[in-house]
């Protein structure tokens, strides 16, 4: 497929289909990281009520920055990957200290931000000022792999990027790296070219599993008043895990700064 065929097809669609979500109302880049830090591995309907409620309980960078890891924590549960929120108030810590609340403009200052990778710096690039950066997830992945790599399997990124570059436009790559999520997702639905990708990774079974114990006994910590004399058999009488396990969970959990 040609790259003009490609960019014409994937414009019509958004005209037709695009999403109306609430991180795409605002340019505050704040806001857009709260939002790109919730959408790794959670689904688009799950997150907008908690971004909601995030952005109500800290509205800015400096509330972030100010608030108790454990508020923050309780806020961010049910979502799950909870070093996500550690990842971002840290961010949020950064930004105050070292650029006054003010986000850099500058890809390489963003990528020093706690938890903050080449694809989340793009996005803010991208979406918080339209400078063209170039992006890749997910739904990026699945829109070029199904239309430039039909049949191959394990599509690397280093094949993939040179028709990003191609493809940004200068003008406006706010709205079509969006045009691309929505694409992406649209595929998802049906036939989900992304686990064609040569760094596609399954994601692990959370029932049963360690991230689960630990998960239930930050919960534990963050709703519950227990006495520290009593911490590990209150523990242990509600979830029934041995006291080894609890044990190794809470010393990794206090040096990770979850406690």
């Amino acid at each position: 497929m040609n790259i003009k065929a490609f960019q014409k097809t994937i414009w019509v669609y958004y005209l037709k289909h695009k999403r109306n979500l609430p991180w795409r109302r605002t340019r505050d880049p704040y806001r857009i990281l709260v939002s790109e830090v919730m959408l790794q591995q959670t689904q688009v309907p799950r997150v907008i009520p908690k971004y909601k409620s995030f952005l109500k309980k800290f509205p800015t960078v400096k509330a972030l920055a100010k608030a108790k890891v454990s508020d923050v924590l309780r806020v961010w549960q049910g979502l799950g990957y909870n070093r996500r929120a550690l990842y971002l108030k840290r961010a949020a810590e950064y930004v105050v200290q070292n650029f006054g609340g003010k986000f850099p403009r500058d890809f390489k200052a963003l990528t020093m931000l706690p938890g903050i990778g080449p694809a989340t710096a793009g996005d803010l690039l991208v979406f918080a000022w339209n400078i063209p950066a170039i992006v890749i997830e997910t739904n990026i992945r699945s829109v070029f792999i199904h239309f430039f790599f039909p049949g191959k399997d394990k599509v690397t990124d280093k094949e993939i990027l040179p028709f990003i570059k191609q493809t940004v436009p200068k003008e406006n790559p706010r709205d079509w790296y969006y045009a691309l999520f929505d694409y992406g997702s649209f595929l998802k639905q049906t036939e989900n070219p992304s686990r064609r990708s040569a760094h596609h990774v399954r994601q692990s079974k959370f029932e049963g599993s360690h991230r689960q114990k630990r998960a239930a006994i930050l919960r534990i910590f963050l709703h519950k008043k227990i006495q520290r004399k009593n911490i590990e058999k209150e523990i242990k009488k509600q979830t029934g895990y041995d006291i080894q396990t609890i044990r190794n969970i809470v010393s990794a959990l206090k040096k990770e700064g979850f406690m």
